[in-house]
């Protein structure tokens, strides 16, 4: 969750350091600092945004250098608390991602030993046990100190007279960008985009040296080669380009990313990833693992894979999954995540494939720890997704399930090409909502002076209504809850009133009546109505106090476009209401703790 950057090269470190870490600053942090390295190391740091750091940083001399922005998870923002961290002489400097399970046990001891701590954190422990090996090697007293800890980690280390970085990664991401007698060291691809896009990624239990001329990999104690990527999008992708908000970006380059998704399979006419199981007599269900966002797909994809493939399906929050108890898929697990980079979710994937389960992972990001471990990978194409509310990518993800699902599905050729001809068409449908946003932002106005909200649907767009209430309150702040909606008399009916408002996504399904008889319902409540249906539902129009249309689709891919709808009417009641939209407080892009 944290955005570790380095460089090392030719130029002068501290505006390349910063530069980089506010490209990382949609990971969601809350300090930051930096250190650079010549004949000494000078640290620089405090509990501020990258451009209030930019603002009062002295110029500080020196090619090599390491950053850091920080998520919280050991002691409250603070200067002390911030990254880099340093070792009792001031010469070792560490920037760290992960969890130190065992930081207070190994704090003891090297307090014991005569060392001087001044954080609450658990990675300053990682500069002190550096010290305490260091003889001659930073890479040798490096190694000697990762085998003291338990937990997670990406580190990159720097040390004053030594014209190299040390980097190491354990189940946290990390990657190496290779430039021109310069190297680059992030967390994140979009980090270093403006200097190169040739990409090497570390793999589990890594340690690289990095120079200005080379990088040398070792893996389970010998050297190792790691193949150089070259990453498929530019800077130019992960900028605003004119929107006031990386959100409202990400929201219309919506019709392109269902274009591309589906282009990556339609062009080489084949299934998005092998599921001939599926149809196989031993196979009793299919287990889908995601988080947050991700979840609200996978609950989507049940939907699709039970309705077109009749194969049960077991969603479940990856980051419960390890301590369910119960027993893995027989033969297919799906993984969903955006980054390929969620702890949870590879800590699921560890776990299934110890039980010998084949795993498809649906990712966003080529070469990500996800791909790499699965043993099938389905790309979504959505691009970089830089604010922190996932939207693109969620829309993604349902067009990869589509299209993981429709050539397994037991459906006659007619039928077939019908859904494949409403998936090319969505587009233009997503476009047609587009064509109402001054109708969504006008109701968001009036949807912003509420502080409590419920999201309700039924079938395939009860997990559409969960991802709306999750948009509303990652960016607006306002307490939103979804529920199927014949839930609602179970318990949150004591909640309604007329300041409670309801938001109800209506599908031409065989949800259709129960959701007209839930609407009544809410109404005999009093609270208001906000449902989104088609444009041409003159009975839904009479009930609810404001109505929302929507382009008339197949009742399969309404998700598609009813999502897009909610995200529209979050972000315009977060603007509304003078929220930071793209980064949220207290949310991070990419969840790499536990």
């Amino acid at each position: 969750m944290c955005g570790i950057v380095g460089y090392i090269g030719g130029r002068q470190a501290q505006t390349i350091l910063l530069n980089c870490l506010g490209r990382l600053e949609y990971r969601g942090y809350d300090s930051c600092g930096i250190a650079v390295a010549a004949e000494h190391t000078t640290v620089f740091k405090d509990a501020v945004r990258v451009k209030a750091l930019a603002q009062t940083l002295p110029k500080l001399e020196g090619k090599t250098g390491i950053g850091h922005t920080r998520w919280a998870t050991h002691g409250e923002p603070s200067m002390i608390n911030a990254h880099p961290h340093c070792d009792c002489t001031g010469r070792i400097a560490v920037a760290h991602n992960g969890v130190i399970n065992n930081s207070q046990k190994l704090k003891q001891q090297l307090v014991s030993e005569g060392h001087l701590f001044v954080s609450e954190t658990d990675s300053e422990v990682i500069p002190h046990l550096i010290e305490k090996y260091y003889e001659d090697s930073l890479p040798k007293a490096v190694e000697a100190a990762l085998h003291e800890i338990e937990g997670s980690y990406a580190i990159v280390v720097l040390m004053e007279g030594e014209r190299e970085l040390v980097v190491a990664r354990k189940d946290s991401p990390l990657i190496i960008g290779i430039g021109d007698r310069e190297n680059f060291i992030a967390s994140d691809v979009p980090a270093i985009l403006d200097y190169t896009s040739r990409v090497m990624y570390l793999e589990e239990g890594d340690v690289a040296v990095v120079t200005g001329d080379e990088v040398k990999v070792r893996g389970n104690g010998v050297e190792v080669a790691r193949e150089e990527h070259k990453v498929p999008w530019t800077v130019k992708d992960a900028q605003r380009g004119g929107y006031e908000h990386f959100m409202l970006k990400e929201i219309h380059e919506q019709p392109k990313v269902v274009r591309d998704t589906l282009s990556e399979y339609i062009s080489i006419a084949q299934p998005a990833a092998d599921m001939t199981v599926v149809g196989g007599s031993g196979m009793e269900d299919i287990l889908m693992l995601a988080c947050g966002t991700s979840y609200h797909a996978a609950l989507v994809g049940k939907y699709i894979i039970e309705q077109l493939v009749k194969i049960p399906v077991r969603v479940e929050i990856a980051s419960e999954f390890s301590y369910s108890g119960r027993a893995s898929a027989r033969n297919k697990a799906i993984v969903i995540s955006q980054s390929g980079e969620t702890a949870d979710v590879l800590k699921a994937i560890k776990q299934l494939k110890n039980e010998d389960c084949h795993v498809i992972a649906v990712t966003n990001v080529v070469g990500s720890t996800v791909s790499r471990i699965a043993d099938q990978v389905v790309y979504t194409r959505a691009g970089p997704e830089i604010s922190v509310a996932a939207t693109k990518s969620f829309v993604a993800q349902l067009i990869a399930l589509y299209w993981l699902t429709l050539p397994y599905s037991r459906v006659d050729i007619r039928q077939l090409d019908e859904m494949v001809l409403g998936l090319r068409q969505l587009p233009g449908k997503i476009q047609q909502v587009f064509d109402n946003e001054e109708a969504i932002k006008s109701l968001a106005a009036e949807f912003a002076r509420f502080n409590n909200a419920f999201f309700v649907g039924r079938g395939i767009n009860y997990p559409i209504a969960l991802e709306g209430a999750l948009k509303l309150k990652e960016i607006s702040y306002i307490h939103a809850e979804g529920y199927s909606a014949g839930e609602l008399k179970h318990g949150p009916f004591a909640l309604l009133g007329p300041e409670t408002p309801v938001v109800a996504v209506v599908a031409r399904d065989n949800t259709y009546e129960a959701m007209l008889a839930n609407i009544k319902e809410v109404k005999a409540r009093k609270s208001p109505v906000l449902a989104l249906v088609e444009d041409d539902d003159d009975e839904v129009s009479g009930l609810a106090d404001w109505i929302i249309p929507v382009p008339g689709v197949d009742a399969l891919f309404s998700p598609v476009v009813n999502v897009v709808v909610l995200q529209l009417l979050a972000y315009y009641t977060a603007k509304q209401r003078g929220c930071p939209i793209d980064f949220p407080r207290n949310l991070a892009k990419s969840v790499t703790v536990e």
